[in-house]
């Protein structure tokens, strides 16, 4: 459960830009704050990424996630934002749990600021353990850090946002609500220019 607004603004922002980049393929699950477990039989074996990513998993909904009926597969990718009841926990048991489990990719963001330098930090198993990325400062100052399950850019902004970039396509992920706001600047301006944007 997201501890204030700036974790549960940016666990809607990843699960919904992440849902909409992955919409066409259906072998790619996407989901966030929902209960994983990892051991049948076993109830006290659960944890609840705030977002995470399943390569070969059906794209559909799900009351939990088991791995056992999932074939075995476990995420491919997760994202933690960090808080102040939480650091501890990311940074310590979770840690090692995900790598246990086996998950390829271990995210962690900081929104405020307050527990985590740099804010965004990039994790990537290799044998038992977590190796860090290297991420690359870009002119404009954003940190950008290279999600090799995602094959997606997480960019850190300099006012500490966090935004996934496709390298791809040179584009910035937005959700259904910042692309109709865009839409609606991009006509307000058509509109200055005399041109309708309803004909177009």
């Amino acid at each position: 459960m997201a501890e204030s607004d700036f974790q549960r603004n940016y666990l809607t922002y990843a699960v919904e830009v992440l849902r909409i980049h992955f919409q066409s393929q259906p072998e790619v699950y996407v989901s966030g704050n929902l209960f994983l477990y990892y051991e049948q039989g076993n109830a006290a074996a659960v944890v609840a990424p705030d977002v995470f990513v399943v390569l070969g998993a059906e794209q559909r909904d799900r009351p939990s996630y088991r791995v056992w009926e999932e074939g075995g597969k476990v995420p491919d990718f997760i994202l933690e934002i960090t808080s102040k009841s939480t650091v501890s926990e990311d940074q310590g048991t979770k840690k090692g749990l995900y790598a246990y489990l086996g998950v390829r990719e271990y995210w962690q963001y900081d929104p405020t600021g307050d527990y985590l330098s740099p804010r965004l930090k990039g994790l990537r198993l290799a044998g038992e353990n977590y190796w860090p990325m290297a991420g690359t400062e870009l002119p404009d100052g954003m940190l950008s850090l290279f999600s090799e399950v995602l094959n997606l850019e997480l960019r850190l902004l300099p006012t500490g946002e966090l935004r996934f970039h496709n390298p791809a396509t040179g584009v910035t992920l937005l959700t259904h609500s910042e692309e109709a706001q865009r839409a609606q600047r991009l006509a307000a301006k058509l509109r200055e220019l005399n041109i309708d944007p309803d004909t177009l």
